[in-house]
């Protein structure tokens, strides 16, 4: 799929985080500092029809029982080699599935976007009043999504993973709140326009959705390469940085004149 085409009418924007909404303790503790919300935008025709079997193939390449249950790809237990993933201890299993893994996030047929916020600093910026940080970064996630399909002439939905109740609660009332007001960006009446629904959708880990999974794989490379990237730090020789490389050439959205990823592919807040 060539970068900023899909052809579907039926898009969906599937959502993953990395890091938390607390402010309280991103004034003084470093580790938590960043909220990063990243989306994968595909056709649902291309999620069930090319993304679903062709990482199926990939799972395939991971021996060991999974007692009947779907294979579900998480990032951290791949990383640290626990549970089902216990076989890529395995020098060469590892080497196959990695290099599937790595070929599987360069071909298949979706965007990314990455909307980081530096909670310090939007403490520092808006001092006594501020934005809630998950809903400024879904927000501009968001908008950014409508725009797309804006451009495009299309519709879609947004699904995000399940967590517990009371911070999906939360969720669900900042996407009602967007889909109903609008943004001082976009208009409600755009948004409505493009998108299927006012409601986000929630998933569990368990109902083993691709999209999701994708976006759980890419969330984290995705946020470090933009924090490191800021900092003008070497970019570590890892497995991450080969994922945030195929972002940066392929699977980032992009402004359609410039090609530009900043402000497009990924965004830092505040502004």
């Amino acid at each position: 799929m060539a970068n900023e085409r899909l052809f579907d009418m039926d898009l969906r924007l599937y959502i993953d985080e990395v890091g938390n909404a607390d402010l309280k303790s991103a004034a003084t503790d470093a580790n938590v500092r960043f909220l990063a919300l990243t989306g994968v935008t595909t056709s649902r025709d291309y999620h069930d029809r090319i993304i679903v079997p062709a990482l199926d193939r990939v799972k395939a390449l991971l021996p060991g029982p999974t007692n009947g249950a779907p294979l579900l790809l998480h990032r951290r237990e791949i990383v640290r080699r626990e549970g089902v993933f216990a076989p890529l201890r395995d020098p060469d299993v590892a080497e196959r599935f990695d290099a599937s893994l790595l070929s599987f996030l360069h071909g298949a047929p979706y965007l990314a976007v990455t909307v980081q916020i530096d909670k310090q600093d939007h403490l520092e910026t808006y001092g006594v009043w501020h934005y809630d940080p998950y809903h400024y970064c879904l927000r501009c996630l968001v908008e950014r999504f409508v725009m797309y399909l804006k451009r495009h002439g299309w519709r879609g939905d947004v699904v995000i993973e399940a967590r517990f109740k009371k911070a999906d609660k939360k969720l669900k009332a900042s996407f009602e709140r967007i889909y109903k007001d609008g943004t001082e960006n976009i208009p409600a009446r755009t948004i409505q326009a493009y998108l299927l629904s006012g409601d986000i959708g929630f998933y569990t880990k368990a109902s083993n959705v691709a999209g999701l999974q994708i976006a759980d794989l890419i969330a984290h490379p995705s946020a470090r390469h933009m924090r490191l990237a800021r900092d003008g730090s070497e970019q570590p020789n890892d497995f991450g940085s080969k994922v945030a490389t195929i972002l940066v050439d392929r699977r980032y959205a992009r402004n359609p004149r410039t090609h530009a990823i900043e402000g497009w592919g990924t965004k830092w807040l505040p502004k």
